[in-house]
């Protein structure tokens, strides 16, 4: 399943762009009857505050100024023009999506399956109508779910932009001020403190601990509210702090949730004092329809007319902001329906548990079972116009017989998958004809989350029966970001479970998600959003501006995105292409990281695809024009020893690549990949090659060309879930084994570890010892500066079984580190003279000739300097690091650093010191 993308237009740099397209990609590979659906969530919220933006941009209208339906046409236009955008990304990617199924989730097939799960839960009374607190937007006017609330830190005082409010407003105060209890002869007086003073206009009571020592002789008394007609009754309650503040807390249960549960156990009425837009409602002037913030400044300024007003104080908290209009989130007071969680709940969290549904990475599963525990109902109602319709209807009927209901009275309300279904069972519940009923049909849509949780069997048209439900449904698989596992991932399993009674996949693998490569969240507004189609393409830091001036940013934020743009990408994006792109991500893609994307490391592969390329060229011409490969991969017995050495690392990366797929792990996939073609294909066995196939050993040609085109084949095919499109392009210019042999690489088997198993520990032996000296040769040679020349190396060997085996390498040593002569000296033999001496391994050491290749007098003047450079650095470190108060003062970072320093200066001394006595002796 691909993870619902809104119709919204660009995506940003998401692991799934890659993860998600490998995984089907090497299933299809392997034979497996395989569906990868693409979809589309109606995004409710994001999609209508970016067309009702739009719409005021462009021709100075409100939705309520359009109308309705007006409002819809043009949130269809808009998605007809911009709701491909990231097919259009996914297609480029090359997505192997099944793009005849791409579905939407205001389409009618399933829209029909959101109306009949509906329809169904109501009726079994698994949704329910109430009115309690939820989180409200008074700029879109709407409830919105937790997900769409930004949570911004404070540490004290902080004037903060709110939309609708021409000056900044404070937050990250606490204000206290008193209340006088009622009857008291001595003026006493209890003193509350709260940092949203406007809500004290709907206070109701007071409430202090049971075992609080300072108010046990307020029990069963009052306090009177300076600004209203009412007296706060003193309640008693555990969830109050006795530590915080003077013990006393205001309660408003309208307008805060723990005030409200507070409200629930004693009784306490909920007086709202906001309205949808936040202007104050149910108050006396001068407060009555101010808006909230312009209201907390009245009230402070009253408070301290009347004299009660005790002070004020910084106070860190954390304001809930929408993430959609950036406005300050209410806690209001609303009807809504809900969805019973707590039996599904329960349903979901044994399916992990029992291992029916496995989580990965593991450490999830703690999270789920937590959310899981601790459950609360789900609030579907969103005031929007976008979105399903909620299929439920207000009843009137028209007997006297009948008292009229209230929105909260659930009895009032019928849910019907049409209005003359809902008509006749509201008839039958009140025991009238239906033509006594009128409907009104509520004006809410569902939340967008109610229609992506049904989405993995409405996309198949449950409820009916077809054989793609029966064949597809259950999936296997689900891949998206750790961040929705809760309101996406458990809804599905909740509602799949409880409609189907099927668990909707077995697998959920949770990616990381992509930030910037500063660490932080990708955000239009600090222009740090990577469109994966200029990562692909390339484009200028002109481009990029242009992208703003094109999208729905305020003017304000447009600049400050500019400036971002500017900072990370000064030159722009540079043209990296797909298969660098998709190959990048899944080596970013750590189980339970998030990734801190680098557009530079994304560029890197593109030089890796180019290596490829070349690569494969090479290799074609050395196959040449008329070279047939034998039917099967198999060896033919005369193979050479790098080619068994060749062979078995390449059965080495397919084992770590099918267990790196088995388990998610995308980065060991990556690595081993990376590393067979670039340092054991391209770096040893191709040029081990060359002198064998520009030889006269026709049958030690043979064998390599063979051998070589295996590498080739096995080797893209390996790639090619990462990087469909090079590796495809390369395929295809390869001969085939047999004549029926799969048209294209996509449908070609992957490779299994049953395919490959040439593991050969022996002459993986052998050529790890070549490549030791390989390297000690090369290290040698770029301390003396020998880039021109090829010096004879001889090889001093602690045993005879050493020797053999430096003997059987020796010519892929000449070959591998531009030696001249290379030979194995007789067990205690002495080296020639004037030859520096490197370390191999604990059982071979490489003397290097330099004799008549340097200037041993002028490589003496250059050492001696360099001697005294390091010497001098070195008493620098010792004479700071022993300086008075050093261990003290200086950070313990830095300490660590210089002590690192000085170990490095002191071993490129005895190493210069080594140098000198070799060349001294050579004078």
């Amino acid at each position: 399943m691909l993870a619902l993308p809104g119709p919204s237009g660009v995506a940003f740099l998401p692991a799934p762009l890659s993860t998600q397209q490998s995984v089907p990609f090497r299933h299809r590979m392997r034979g497996e009857t395989t569906l990868w659906n693409p979809g589309c969530d109606h995004a409710g919220i994001a999609t209508q505050v970016v067309v009702e933006k739009k719409l005021w941009k462009e021709r100075g209208l409100n939705r309520h100024q359009l109308g309705r339906e007006a409002f819809l046409q043009e949130v269809w236009k808009w998605k007809a023009e911009k709701g491909d955008r990231i097919y259009h990304q996914l297609k480029k990617l090359g997505s192997s999506l099944d793009w005849d199924r791409a579905c939407f989730t205001m389409d009618p097939k399933l829209s029909a399956t959101v109306t009949e799960a509906f329809v169904r839960l109501h009726e079994e009374g698994v949704i329910y109508r109430s009115t309690r607190l939820v989180n409200w937007s008074c700029t879109l006017n709407s409830a919105i779910s937790d997900i769409e609330v930004d949570k911004k830190e404070l540490t004290g005082r902080t004037l903060l932009s709110v939309p609708g409010y021409k000056e900044k407003v404070e937050f990250g105060v606490l204000v206290s001020f008193a209340y006088k209890v009622q009857g008291s002869d001595s003026d006493e007086e209890v003193v509350v403190a709260t940092t949203r003073i406007e809500t004290m206009l709907g206070d109701v009571a007071v409430a202090v601990h049971p075992k609080d020592p300072r108010y046990q002789h307020l029990k069963g008394k009052s306090v009177v509210h300076p600004f209203l007609s009412r007296s706060l009754p003193i309640v008693f309650d555990d969830f109050v702090d006795m530590e915080f503040g003077t013990g006393a807390v205001k309660i408003t249960p309208a307008h805060d949730q723990n005030d409200y549960e507070v409200g629930q156990r004693h009784r306490l009425e909920a007086i709202s004092i906001m309205d949808s837009k936040g202007a104050l409602v149910n108050v006396p002037p001068p407060f009555l329809g101010l808006p909230r913030f312009e209201a907390r400044k009245a009230v402070l300024a009253a408070l301290k007319e009347q004299g009660l007003f005790r002070g004020i104080k910084d106070n860190p908290m954390v304001v809930p902001l929408c993430n959609r209009s950036k406005d300050v989130v209410e806690p209001l007071l609303r009807p809504q329906w809900y969805v019973r969680c707590g039996e599904m709940a329960q349903a979901a969290s044994a399916a992990v548990t029992r291992g029916d549904l496995r989580i990965l990475p593991e450490a999830h599963q703690r999270t789920w079972h937590s959310w899981m525990d601790n459950i609360r109902d789900w609030c579907i109602s969103r005031q929007l116009w976008w979105g399903h319709r909620i299929p439920a209807y207000f009843i009137t009927v028209h007997d006297p017989a009948v008292p009229p209901g209230e929105d909260p009275d659930g009895r009032y309300w019928v849910s019907g998958r049409t209005e003359a279904e809902a008509r006749e069972k509201a008839a039958r519940e009140f025991g009238v004809s239906p033509d006594k009923i009128s409907l009104q049909q509520d004006e809410d849509v569902l939340d967008t989350w109610f229609s992506s949780g049904l989405f993995p069997f409405s996309i198949f048209g449950w409820p009916n029966q077809s054989e793609d439900l029966s064949v597809f449904y259950p999936g296997t698989l689900l891949e998206t970001g750790h961040d929705i596992l809760f309101f996406w991932v458990a809804r599905m399993v909740m509602l799949g479970l409880k409609l189907t009674e099927k668990l909707p996949f077995r697998e959920v693998y949770l990616h990381a998600i992509v930030r910037d490569a500063h660490g932080r969240k990708m955000s239009k507004s600090l222009g740090n959003v990577i469109d994966p189609l200029d990562v692909i393409h390339g484009v200028s830091l002109q481009g990029l501006h242009d992208q703003l001036l094109n999208s729905n940013l305020d003017p304000s934020e447009v600049e400050k995105a500019k400036e971002g743009q500017r900072a990370d990408f000064p030159a722009g994006i540079p043209e990296c292409g797909t298969d660098a792109l998709r190959f990048g991500l899944c080596a970013y893609t750590s189980q339970g990281r998030d990734i801190n994307l680098d557009v530079n490391r994304i560029l890197g592969y593109r030089h890796f695809c180019n290596k490829l390329w070349n690569a494969t060229k090479f290799a074609l011409r050395g196959l040449g024009k008329g070279f047939v490969p034998s039917p099967t991969s198999k060896p033919e017995g005369h193979e050479s020893l790098v080619d068994r050495w060749i062979r078995s690392r390449l059965a080495e990366a397919v084992r770590l690549s099918n267990e790196g797929f088995q388990a998610y792990d995308f980065p060991a996939v990556t690595t081993a990949q990376y590393s067979f073609w670039l340092y054991e294909l391209c770096d040893v066995y191709l040029e081990c090659l060359k002198p064998v196939l520009n030889g006269v050993d026709q049958v030690a040609a043979d064998c390599a060309r063979q051998t070589l085109y295996t590498c080739l084949d096995v080797g893209l095919r390996l790639l090619s879930p990462f990087m469909p499109f090079v590796t495809e392009e390369l395929f295809q210019r390869l001969p085939r084994r047999t004549p029926n042999a799969p048209a294209s690489l996509c449908v070609t088997p992957y490779p299994e570890p049953s395919e490959c198993s040439w593991k050969d520990p022996e002459a993986e032996a052998a050529l790890e010892l070549a490549l030791s000296i390989t390297r000690a040769v090369r290290s040698l040679r770029a301390d003396y500066n020998l880039t021109r020349t090829r010096p004879d190396c001889f090889l001093e060997v602690a045993d005879e079984a050493t020797g053999a085996l430096a003997s059987a390498v020796s010519a892929y040593v000449q070959t591998l580190a531009s030696a001249g002569v290379v030979a194995v000296l007789a067990l205690g033999a002495p080296a020639p003279q004037g030859c520096a001496v490197a370390v191999a391994s604990d059982r071979c050491s490489i003397h290097l000739q330099l004799q008549g290749l340097v200037d041993p007098a002028r490589e003496l003047g250059k050492l001696q300097a360099k001697r005294s450079e390091a010497q001098r650095q070195a008493q620098r470190l010792q004479e700071r690091r022993a300086a008075s108060g050093y261990s003290a003062k200086v950070p313990l970072e830095v300490q660590e650093a210089d002590e690192v320093k000085l170990q490095q200066t002191e071993a490129e001394l005895r190493k210069v010191d080594e140098a000198i006595a070799l060349f001294q002796k050579m004078l």
